[in-house]
């Protein structure tokens, strides 16, 4: 071929073209890029104990679609937080410092009824897990277990679904089906409130400590002790705390 020839395109081909991207389509194509990603669901953990909160972070910030997004350890760093972080899920412990972790899943409830809870305890699940769920809780979890089950526990909430164990399911379904082996413990008879006091009491707090506790006055305490006393079928004080640290040591 000589210099002068000249290289047309055979018929019917295209010739391509590539040209370099300015900075707005480059801007474009990252944010596209971004948004393709799938949402990570925004995890709130709400535990008074440090090795606990950092034990959960580990569990769920290695699964691709969650994260957290933030840590409380009592009710009113909780809800500064959930203004703060907007979660998705909290997962709530039934003892804070400050609070009862059922009161406080009933205020969340309150002010931001879409934020999705489950409570997770130390705690036996046959005395917190229907109270938990009556309150708003869209599950209950025991910390024995939690390492195992909490992950697919989070998407099973965040699915649209209700956490319990197959034992304690089959316990709620007991009862609403009207199955006397439903019925429960002497202490379901008692309300949140005072089951709180007979656990504060079963702890080995005083009257006194368990109204700072709770920041009620101590003649409230001693209310909630009387009513306590009447449902449970105890005539004396002496008697009702010997109950309440046997169920106390009972349920660790």
């Amino acid at each position: 071929m000589s210099k002068t020839d000249k290289v047309v395109p055979a018929k019917g081909s295209a010739t391509k073209v590539r040209s370099a991207k300015s900075p707005a389509e480059k801007s474009t194509l990252t944010a596209n890029a971004i948004e393709s990603k799938p949402r990570r669901s925004r995890i709130l953990i709400i535990d008074d104990h440090p090795i606990v909160r950092e034990r959960l972070g580990e569990l769920i910030n290695q699964e691709s679609d969650l994260m957290v997004c933030g840590e409380a350890d009592d009710g009113a760093s909780a809800m500064e937080a959930i203004n703060k972080t907007v979660p998705d899920l909290a997962l709530v412990d039934i003892s804070l410092k400050d609070t009862y972790g059922i009161e406080l899943v009933k205020d969340i409830k309150a002010q931001h009824p879409k934020l999705l809870t489950l409570v997770l305890s130390m705690h036996e699940e046959s005395l917190y897990a229907e109270r938990a769920i009556r309150a708003g809780a869209r599950g209950y979890i025991t910390k024995q277990e939690a390492s195992r089950k909490v992950i697919g526990a989070i998407r099973l909430v965040l699915g649209g679904g209700i956490y319990a164990s197959e034992k304690m399911a089959g316990i709620l379904l007991g009862r609403v089906a009207g199955d006397p082996k439903g019925n429960g413990t002497p202490t379901d008879r008692l309300s949140d409130r005072e089951l709180e006091v007979f656990q504060l009491l079963g702890s080995g707090l005083a009257v006194r400590e368990i109204a700072k506790r709770l920041h009620i006055s101590v003649k409230t305490v001693e209310a909630h002790r009387t009513h306590i006393k009447e449902k449970l079928n105890f005539r004396t004080s002496p008697e009702l705390l010997r109950y309440a640290i046997q169920s106390s040591l009972t349920n660790k």
